[in-house]
């Protein structure tokens, strides 16, 4: 739970983000030539619950979406003690010495503040975080997914206007948070690590599914020996499922930071994939399906929070919410009746 601090602390970043207020023209201008104080305030407006800010927001978004759709997205996932953090650094770093622009965003339903592990990322990668051609943002949220996963999604549309080449975009665990992000980037990406039983959760058929690729980390020192057989696992299990819509084949790797290894190949692997998906249709495909998607979450979300917010539900709820409780009431038939009180009303 949130403590009184931290909430204070939420309101004082959130007020000197916001503080002076600029038009949506005037973020639009800011953002078009690079800015990143622009892009930045222009996330955290996305972020805002107020009604005037998501209203600007929104306008802001509708400016932006001619000037996206050309970056390269990549979902990165993976266990903790993966090293998502050095991967991140090492993967980012090599990308901008080839002059390409970078932008790091992260989903993490899980905290009010820190965004979960990408503030903490963002101090371990102190080199990637003072790189002029990269761009580090910690994703606060109120601990709904699909509220902090839609504001992701709209980040990536910024940050494609702000001219970045590549987003990547960062999950924190394995679990439905890793659906989220497949749902928005071109490219999944998970990290595993070897010798942690780690093998078996590999198998597990929804996670495999989702992954375009899997590579094996810290492949280095006495680890290597065990890092390639953690590879031929995944490789045979792979053989186990049935071919992907998009024809690509997931491909299993390993790499290591420490000795720089692998990493180029990944690269090269994923602009293989974004080449092959552009020649067989299938990436514009996949966006159109990703952009519909996102519609419907949205009308998801928004029911849900405007049922919560009406009077006649919250008059009501907290009766409901006991009689259930005493098995007075069956769950359906408390449900049954606030749904029909949110249809009258």
């Amino acid at each position: 739970m949130e403590s009184p601090e931290d909430k204070n602390n939420a309101a004082r970043i959130r007020s000197a983000r916001i503080q002076n207020k600029q038009s949506a023209e005037q973020l639009y201008a800011g953002i078009r030539k690079g800015s990143t104080k622009e892009l930045s305030i222009s996330i955290t407006l996305l972020e805002s619950e107020k009604a005037e800010d998501q209203e600007v927001a929104a306008r802001l978004i509708d400016m932006c979406l001619p000037h996206s759709g050309h970056a390269v997205r990549i979902g990165i996932s993976g266990v903790p003690g993966v090293g998502k953090s050095s991967f991140i650094e090492s993967f980012g770093t090599l990308l901008t010495t080839e002059g390409k622009k970078i932008s790091v965003l992260a989903i993490d339903p899980s905290s009010h503040i820190s965004g979960g592990s990408i503030l903490g990322d963002k101090t371990r990668m102190n080199a990637l975080s003072q790189n002029q051609n990269a761009f580090i943002r910690p994703t606060p949220s109120s601990g709904k997914l699909g509220g902090v996963a839609q504001k992701t999604r709209e980040a990536i549309v910024l940050c494609e206007a702000a001219g970045y080449d590549i987003i990547l975009i960062e999950t924190v665990g394995v679990g439905q948070s890793e659906i989220a992000v497949k749902s928005m980037v071109d490219f999944f990406l998970l990290l595993m690590l070897s010798g942690a039983g780690d093998e078996l959760q590999g198998i597990k058929r929804g996670i495999i599914e989702i992954a375009d690729a899997l590579i094996i980390t810290k492949a280095d020192g006495a680890n290597i020996q065990p890092a390639k057989l953690a590879a031929a696992t995944y490789k045979n299990a792979l053989h186990l499922f049935p071919p992907t819509p998009n024809g690509w084949i997931p491909r299993v790797a390993t790499c290591s930071i420490i000795d720089n290894e692998g990493i180029r190949e990944i690269w090269d692997m994923i602009q293989s994939f974004h080449n092959a998906m552009q020649l067989n249709g299938h990436l514009d495909v996949e966006r159109k399906r990703q952009s519909t998607y996102w519609m419907h979450e949205k009308i998801k979300s928004d029911l849900f929070d405007h049922f919560y917010q009406l009077p006649k539900i919250k008059s009501r709820l907290s009766e409901l919410e006991k009689l259930v409780e005493s098995n007075k009431l069956s769950p359906t038939a408390a449900a049954k009746e606030l749904l029909n009180n949110f249809q009258q009303s």
